[in-house]
């Protein structure tokens, strides 16, 4: 994507530092089809059950593309999570932990994990406190090690999103993690310049959502 190449160039980086996760909620299989025909290969799903429906098929045509679950998982979802994901974007809490856990013993395999900050701190979204994520993250990294591989976050809407990205990274960086999955649709360009390394892009790319 153009725009991406653009904002990383502009930024000192490379446009390869940067990935982009396609989000495909609430588009069909001919949408993902067509994305993946053009090169796209990660895709993110916000409702289980969707990508459940969507995902078996597409991943049977193309084994190379990989699901990143963007959404708040439920903990009585999380093995059905662990099976069909390459990617859990959303582990914020101990029971979600444990679920998670237990799934990958069943399976043998973990997918990637990101941990989920609420960065603004606000009542509604999910993801774990500000205050509460540098205990959180290390008892991550302890439980599952490598398979913790970054955070995520979404920046309170309506507002400047840039000192919410800067202080996710400088909590990566704290903590010696690569990935951060941050910027959307509206606000990507500036998460790339504050150092993303995976960017979420939906109506950008799909256009308004069914």
């Amino acid at each position: 994507m153009a725009r991406i190449d653009h904002a990383a160039l502009a930024a000192g980086r490379r446009p390869d530092d940067v990935a982009l996760v396609a989000v495909s909620k609430t588009h069909g299989p001919q949408a993902v089809a067509a994305a993946l025909a053009a090169g796209q290969m990660a895709f993110g799903e916000n409702r289980l059950q969707e990508a459940a429906g969507k995902f078996p098929a597409v991943l049977a045509q193309c084994p190379a593309a990989r699901l990143h679950l963007i959404g708040g998982l439920q903990t009585n979802k999380a093995k059905e999570a662990v099976h069909l994901c390459h990617v859990i974007e959303t582990l914020d809490r101990p029971r979600l932990a444990d679920a998670i856990a237990n799934a990958a013993m069943g399976f043998g395999k973990c997918p990637d994990l990101l941990v989920q900050v609420n960065i603004g701190d606000e009542p509604q979204k999910s993801g774990v406190a500000v205050a509460q994520a540098d205990v959180f993250i290390r008892d991550m990294k302890a439980r599952f090690g490598a398979s913790v591989t970054g955070l995520m976050c979404i920046p309170p809407a309506d507002t400047d999103p840039v000192p919410y990205f800067k202080r996710l990274v400088a909590m990566a960086d704290a903590h010696g993690l690569a990935v951060r999955s941050m910027g959307m649709s509206g606000d990507f360009e500036a998460a790339i310049a504050c150092g993303a390394t995976h960017v979420r892009v939906g109506s950008a790319i799909f256009g308004v959502r069914g």
